[in-house]
């Protein structure tokens, strides 16, 4: 038994979500969900919390962690957002979408967990965008096995607000 414990003892765990707040956030989208996204939204225009290594607009627009993506405006930025937040603090991004992007007439994609009981979620989401769940589970990259949690997108713009899921893959 104790043999047993000790080896359990010495399993490293990595990924996104294994210690909340204290895992990795970096983790970049993966490239065969951008391209279901690009076919259902269209390209993306700004990438609003990334680094120039791991930007996923097309036309190279972003902010990284210099310019300070929260203190931009985004309500006029031309074409399509896209926001894959560092999940260990989710608040203060969904606050500036609900508060700049419900209305824009583009899409403003959000991409979090499904952390539908969150404050966060019921104060900047729901009611205020149109939310799918995902399926499958996504692989970031940078790593081998699924995200262990459901993950939703968020998507501002329009006016449009409601609840479905989307099989991207």
């Amino acid at each position: 038994m104790s043999e047993q414990l000790t080896e359990t003892s010495k399993i490293v765990r990595t990924g996104p979500s294994v210690n909340r707040g204290g895992s990795k956030q970096d983790y970049g989208t993966p490239l065969d969900f951008l391209r279901a996204v690009h076919n259902r939204f269209g390209l993306l225009s700004w990438d609003l919390a990334c680094t120039s290594e791991n930007c996923k607009a097309p036309a190279g627009f972003y902010f990284d962690q210099g310019e300070d993506a929260l203190a931009q405006p985004w309500g006029g930025l031309l074409g399509n957002l896209w926001l894959n937040p560092e999940f260990a603090n989710i608040e203060p991004w969904a606050a500036k979408l609900a508060a700049e992007c419900r209305d824009r007439s583009a899409f403003a994609l959000f991409l979090t967990p499904a952390s539908v009981g969150a404050n966060w979620y019921a104060r900047h989401v729901h009611g205020k965008a149109f939310v799918l769940g995902l399926s499958p589970r996504l692989t970031f990259e940078g790593t081998s096995d699924p995200y262990p949690k459901d993950l939703i997108l968020s998507v501002y713009g329009f006016g449009l607000h409601g609840f479905d899921t989307w099989r991207w893959k």
